[in-house]
């Protein structure tokens, strides 16, 4: 049994352990409300102290979902922290790009009170990590005002022609409604046109991306790559479900051997058949990559954008009856988007799923609509 002198004992000992603990609990908090501390100020980033930049990198991850995963062997992923890792890594390995990652992430508490910072932007310059700070993302006024603040703030100035790619990381970007996207933050919207929106913002200093990568399902619908289109030279994007496994990125990691002779297009055919391959190893449903040539699309949009975008009146409204009834499809399935156009300026890699009534479609277009579901 313990007696009151050890009792006393111990509660001495204790009290200084407590408010040890929560003076720790209220710097966390403290600091969690602040924004945090550049590894290297912007200030700092002298053109005449660094080698100028070749390339620049653009990594958007949304991880404020449910982006749990397995692969063939059953074990677990986290895809937007695996998306995450590989971003680090290809901004490491490239001495001659400056690399931005903004991840979001899901809302926290500390000790279920005090809020936590969900947001957090990784600056990489000639493989050396220069800022990396916190940022809440429930007080943006539209869904990218910082990571735009934070791109132009560090974005370098230097004059040697560039390569740009922007990367998209998460489910698939809607193209009506859009509310419900970060489990955060439900009445928030997100859909194409927030995306745009933000890439037009980016794009101010220069024209367009010469290479954009959206690893989501259903990336490649004529609405979304007529509207992101506007911002990129070529566009690999996959029609079909992508899962969560995500395209493969090693082809990213070491530029200045991949990328011969700023050769965009034959390196995103090349990115796009890697990431193929890869996939078709890790899952037994329909695999679909495409890379689009903006200026060569257009001659397939132009005649069908008017359709298509009539197409998403009835579920912008949100008619629940309606989504019940409709269903994604290859466009060619469809009369009047089966143009003589329509594998103008697409190159795609398909195999079909290894079982359902899909199994035996050997082709696919590269251009994914709707269509009603049949009875």
């Amino acid at each position: 049994m313990l007696n009151l002198h050890s009792l006393s004992f111990v509660s001495a000992a204790y009290k200084p352990l407590m408010v040890s603990f929560v003076y720790a609990a209220l710097f966390l908090f403290l600091s969690s409300c602040s924004a945090n501390i550049p590894v290297q100020h912007e200030n700092d980033l002298i053109a005449d102290t660094m080698p100028a930049t070749n390339y620049s990198l653009v990594f958007l991850i949304h991880g404020d979902g449910d982006y749990y995963y397995h692969d063939a062997d059953g074990n677990e992923y986290k895809a937007d922290e695996e998306a995450l890792t590989k971003a680090k890594k290809i901004a490491q390995q490239n001495p001659g790009a400056e690399v931005f990652i903004f991840h979001s992430k899901p809302a926290r508490r500390f000790m279920f009170l005090f809020p936590l910072k969900d947001g957090e932007f990784y600056y990489y310059r000639n493989g050396q990590l220069i800022a990396n700070e916190s940022y809440w993302r429930d007080q943006e006024l539209s869904n990218f005002d910082i990571e735009v603040e934070l791109y132009r703030r560090f974005s370098s100035q230097s004059r040697n022609e560039k390569v740009n790619m922007f990367l998209y990381f998460g489910h698939e970007i809607p193209e009506f409604s859009g509310e419900g996207y970060d489990d955060s933050y439900p009445d928030r919207s997100f859909t194409v046109r927030d995306l745009a929106v933000c890439l037009k913002s980016l794009t101010r200093d220069f024209t367009m991306f010469d290479l954009m990568i959206l690893s989501t399902c259903y990336g490649g619908t004529p609405y979304t790559i007529g509207k992101l289109g506007l911002f990129a030279q070529y566009i690999i994007a996959s029609p079909e479900n992508l899962h969560l496994s995500y395209f493969d990125l090693s082809l990213l990691e070491m530029l200045d051997l991949n990328l011969h002779e700023r050769d965009v297009y034959t390196f995103a055919k090349r990115f796009a058949k890697q990431a193929f391959d890869r996939l078709t190893m890790d899952v037994e449903t329909a695999v679909s990559v495409a890379v689009y040539d903006v200026d060569l699309i257009k001659k397939y949009l132009n005649p069908i954008q008017l359709i298509y975008e009539n197409s998403l009146i009835p579920l912008r409204e949100n008619k629940l009856s309606y989504l019940t009834m409709v269903e994604h499809c290859d466009c060619a399935d469809i009369t009047a988007y089966n143009l003589p156009t329509i594998n103008n300026g697409v190159e795609v890699f398909y195999r079909p799923a290894r079982f359902g009534r899909l199994k035996f479609k050997q082709n696919h277009s590269g251009w994914e609509c709707w269509k009603n579901i049949e009875p």
